[in-house]
């Protein structure tokens, strides 16, 4: 009997087809749509948020820190594994076995609830993130506009701070900074003892960020580092050159204590690391920052982002070319696929800056910042 003789008895005779699958559909669906519904609606968000999610992250941060290994680096690589075994003897079956028609509906319908799960998933355990307080609120930072002689004034500010740390850093015969990358995950938990005390709101377990073994993957992604909201883990990508290692690792802990914006996330990634005051972690932080800020004024007064250009140790230029050479390297199709996905999903979630929302930690540094660095740069 196909499908077309099923649908002749109606709608009870396709559901009994599949009915487990059916009801995760309609479940999936159902949270998805209440999702989309409620984004407007900031107190659920914020209390979902709060009251749901970051306990949720805590238990499940804690259950997998114990863990050497990534487990959602283990898990993504079950699931792909285990789906192209199972379209594998799906295929097979069809082209053996008889009733095609209702194993092609049965294998539809499967790969449908797999995905509107997972993405349901995603929706709760992240998704509402984006619609209740975000950190600047949570904090009290401000993301106030800023002037063009403020910007240059913290440009120049971290610029001076990366010269002063890259005396204070391993490197190799050639001069790049160098870093036991072990050593510095090692050292992650306690990475947010001190700006907890400045932002409250961060508090969270002392948990390691993890390693992924196929970081020539993630490169060829366009990923320095991913949290996974499915096991609360930080993952860091340990191939990309390691100036920037250190503060990657902070950005990726500052989602896993509920930071989801990007932007937000670089900023607090820089105020940990700052806090915190080791040198690896300062030197990481004071080029991601001016990486940022150097960005932004390059844009908007050329002439300024010369001078303070200019004004960088050579160490430091060395290792702003070990990074562009680096991803030089993996500017391939595949990467333009994958920033054009992040990018949607950025958009997806009311980031309107899509991954240009990277550089708009800007505004947060500069206001942050702003009176310590006209302090000491006079």
């Amino acid at each position: 009997m196909d499908v077309k003789t099923e649908k002749k008895r109606g709608p009870a005779a396709i559901w009994r087809l599949c009915p487990l699958r059916h009801l995760l559909v309609l479940l999936s669906a159902a949270v998805i749509a209440l999702h989309l519904l409620t984004r407007s609606d900031h107190a659920l968000n914020a209390a979902l948020s709060e009251r749901f999610v970051r306990p949720v992250h805590r238990a499940l941060s804690v259950f997998n820190a114990r863990f050497p290994f990534s487990a959602a680096e283990a898990l993504i690589a079950l699931f792909v594994l285990g789906l192209l075994a199972f379209l594998l003897v799906q295929l097979v079956r069809l082209i053996r076995r008889g009733e095609r028609l209702k194993r092609l509906y049965r294998l539809a319908v499967t790969l449908l609830a797999a995905g509107l799960g997972i993405y349901a998933l995603f929706c709760l355990l992240w998704g509402v993130y984006y619609y209740g307080d975000d950190f600047a609120a949570r904090s009290g930072v401000k993301s106030d506009p800023v002037s063009v002689e403020q910007l240059e004034t913290v440009t120049v500010y971290f610029a001076r701070l990366a010269n002063d740390y890259a005396g204070q850093v391993a490197r190799d015969e050639s001069g790049v900074y160098t870093a036991d990358r072990r050593a510095l995950l090692a050292y992650s938990p306690r990475l947010y003892r001190a700006v907890e005390r400045d932002y409250p709101c961060l508090a969270g377990p002392e948990i390691a960020a993890k390693g992924i073994v196929c970081s020539r993957v993630m490169s060829l992604l366009d990923f320095t580092g991913f949290f996974f909201p499915f096991t609360a883990e930080a993952n860091v990508n340990m191939d990309f050159p390691p100036s920037l290692f250190a503060s990657t690792v902070a950005h990726e802990l500052a989602h896993q204590r509920g930071v989801a914006k990007e932007q937000e996330a670089n900023f607090v990634a820089v105020a940990a690391c700052l806090a915190d005051g080791s040198p690896d972690y300062v030197y990481s932080a004071a080029l991601l920052a001016y990486t940022h800020l150097g960005n932004a004024l390059h844009g908007a007064d050329y002439e300024a982002w010369e001078r303070v250009y200019g004004s960088l140790d050579e160490r430091v230029k060395a290792d702003l070319a070990a990074n562009r050479v680096y991803w030089a390297r993996y500017q391939t199709p595949v990467q333009t696929v994958s920033n054009t996905v992040y990018e949607g999903f950025l958009f997806s979630y009311g980031q309107d800056l899509g991954l240009k929302s990277y550089g708009a930690c800007v505004d947060l540094l500069v206001n942050t910042f702003f009176e310590r660095a006209a302090e000491n740069n006079s």
